[in-house]
């Protein structure tokens, strides 16, 4: 069985400008929520007894909004250099001196529980935890764009946040820490200043976002989940000379009735995306007694369902159509349908499937008296 980790107090260092990912890149969405929202979960997650935030002067908004609902963190503002904000930081906690503090940057992350552990636990013999990875590439020198050397990998490690301190001995390092030089992280600091450094395994995953092509490949490492989820929606026909289905106006001697346009298609893959969401129906979202949507196109509903399984990081993999009726003939539209889903799904065309069948002549469907649809779609979700 897993021990509890030891108690601990943290700092999230976001006061930096991010300007070589764009600017701003702690308050950038990734897999659904903002970057710095990842490292503070994780932390609190974890068991932070108090965690600080370091940000720049004048993001309390972004910076409250990013972390909305989250309890036990409060805000500390950033200094002119790395090494300022991290030591505002460190004001900010105050505390006894030997308690652990983590100090993590806000530009990785993708935390995992057990590097936080590992860092925590190397205090049981050392004066500061360093999470690194081993170099593995061949390291070369080049002059002028022409290769000049090679460099010995051996010993070699790549450093990574967070970095694990008793309170009171990163505070002195830091008073001690020569003012015309520049800190590039606390174990430096800590081990100029006399201090033993355990370095421990860090996480490829625990990469950091510096430059606009890192949020690609965040994404990608981000843990998922595959969900899927199915709708069914039937109409009544009545009088018309039209009728919508997936979003394609079709000519017919009836129409179906509904407070929208009716477009069974697009209601049935709509409660499909939502019910895969675990996100109510298109009658919580849409409701039928709500005067704003009578005669409203279809494809809104299917779109809003879209921006939502975006705004949580979600990618939609594919949607299956079924319309079940015997008229009108659905093959001659069955392209256009196509076509018109992948638009307004922003997916491939492969990724779109409308069929259609018949019920025999049975039920209310084979007796004309309506027609019924049934969509399932499939989609990834952070986990």
């Amino acid at each position: 069985m897993t021990s509890p980790l030891p108690a601990f107090v943290a700092i999230v260092v976001a006061a930096g400008s991010g300007s070589r990912a764009g600017g701003g890149k702690q308050w950038r969405s990734l897999g659904g929520k903002p970057v710095i929202r990842w490292s503070v979960e994780a932390l609190l997650g974890a068991g932070a007894k108090d965690l600080v935030v370091v940000i720049p002067a004048g993001a309390e908004a972004e910076a409250r909004e990013a972390l909305a609902g989250l309890t036990g963190w409060r805000i500390a503002p950033g200094g002119g250099a790395r090494a300022d904000s991290v030591r505002n930081g460190l004001a900010a906690l105050g505390g006894a001196a030997d308690r652990p503090v983590l100090i993590h940057d806000a530009a990785r992350p993708i935390l995992d529980a057990a590097v936080i552990r590992r860092v925590l636990e190397a205090l049981s013999d050392a004066d500061g935890g360093l999470p690194a990875l081993p170099v593995a590439d061949s390291l070369r020198r080049a002059e002028d764009g022409v290769m000049a050397g090679a460099i010995e990998r051996n010993g070699l490690w790549r450093a990574q946040t967070p970095q694990a301190f008793r309170y009171q001995a990163i505070l002195d390092a830091y008073a001690a820490w020569p003012a015309d030089e520049i800190a590039t992280d606390e174990a430096t600091v800590v081990q100029r200043a006399g201090g033993r450094i355990r370095v421990v395994d860090g996480d490829p995953r625990l990469m950091k976002l510096t430059f606009p092509e890192d949020f690609a490949m965040a994404e990608a490492l981000l843990p998922r989940q595959t969900r899927v989820g199915q709708g069914f929606d039937a109409h009544r026909w009545g009088p018309g000379s039209s009728v919508w289905l997936c979003g394609v106006e079709i000519a017919h001697d009836q129409t179906l009735i509904g407070h929208s346009d009716a477009d069974a298609g697009l209601h049935a893959l709509t409660d499909a995306l939502l019910g895969a969401m675990g996100d109510g129906d298109i009658g919580d979202h849409f409701p039928p007694t709500d005067p704003q949507w009578k005669g409203a196109a279809s494809d809104r509903f299917l779109v809003h369902a879209v921006e939502r399984l975006h705004a949580r990081g979600g990618r939609l993999v594919n949607v299956d159509v079924t319309l079940i009726c015997e008229r009108p003939k659905v093959k001659p539209h069955r392209q256009a349908m196509r076509e018109r889903l992948a638009e307004l799904l922003s997916l491939p065309l492969d990724a779109v499937s409308v069929k259609a069948t018949t019920t025999e002549a049975m039920g209310f469907t084979g007796r004309g008296e309506g027609l019924a649809a049934q969509a399932v779609a499939t989609i990834s979700l952070p986990a």
